[in-house]
């Protein structure tokens, strides 16, 4: 197959740093999240619970520089065929406002419960909600079914990669490797 796909361009080691920051990051809240306890009314934000916050609120704040510096530092575009471009776009689109959106409604969520989000306990967020917001809480339901969504999302980006790598042959995986 091709292997002149962006001709031996490779992302800067800082969106590649920032890359896989937020894959460790995403990993390491999904596990969190799946084996933590459930959330109900009386629900105290402590132990796997106050990680998940913790990771959650790390997500928000790497996302912040990844988007800044994607902004000013845009990557030079891989050389697709018009439809693996198109997918490719809005693939990266979805995963950017899904990275947002997944934290940013469980942040409003734990508002609402009147739980505190902070950075490790170091670097407290503001409140996104009101605590006992009827939205707030709803928005905790929102967050789980995205977060799934994401998953989903995650899976297929992997799977395109993997697909370029070892079907199409070219050197698009590289970028970020």
């Amino acid at each position: 197959m091709v292997e002149n796909h962006s001709q031996g361009y490779v992302y800067s080691p800082v969106a590649r740093v920032l890359h896989w920051l937020i894959a460790g990051l995403i990993f390491a809240q999904f596990i969190i999240g799946w084996t933590m306890p459930d959330v109900h009314r009386d629900t105290l934000p402590t132990g796997e619970i106050a990680w998940h916050l913790s990771v959650g609120a790390a997500i928000v704040a790497v996302m912040v520089i990844r988007i800044a510096w994607r902004m000013t530092h845009p990557p030079e575009p891989a050389t697709l065929s018009p439809q693996l471009s198109l997918a490719s776009n809005a693939t990266h689109w979805l995963l950017y406002i899904l990275l947002v959106a997944v934290p940013l409604a469980g942040w409003a969520n734990a508002s609402a419960r009147g739980w505190m989000v902070n950075l490790f306990g170091i670097v407290p967020f503001p409140a996104l909600a009101p605590k006992g917001s009827p939205v707030g809480m709803a928005l905790g339901d929102i967050h789980s079914v995205i977060a799934w969504v994401l998953v989903v999302l995650i899976a297929l980006h992997i799977a395109a990669a993997l697909f370029h790598r070892f079907v199409l042959r070219d050197s698009v995986l590289k970028r970020m490797l």
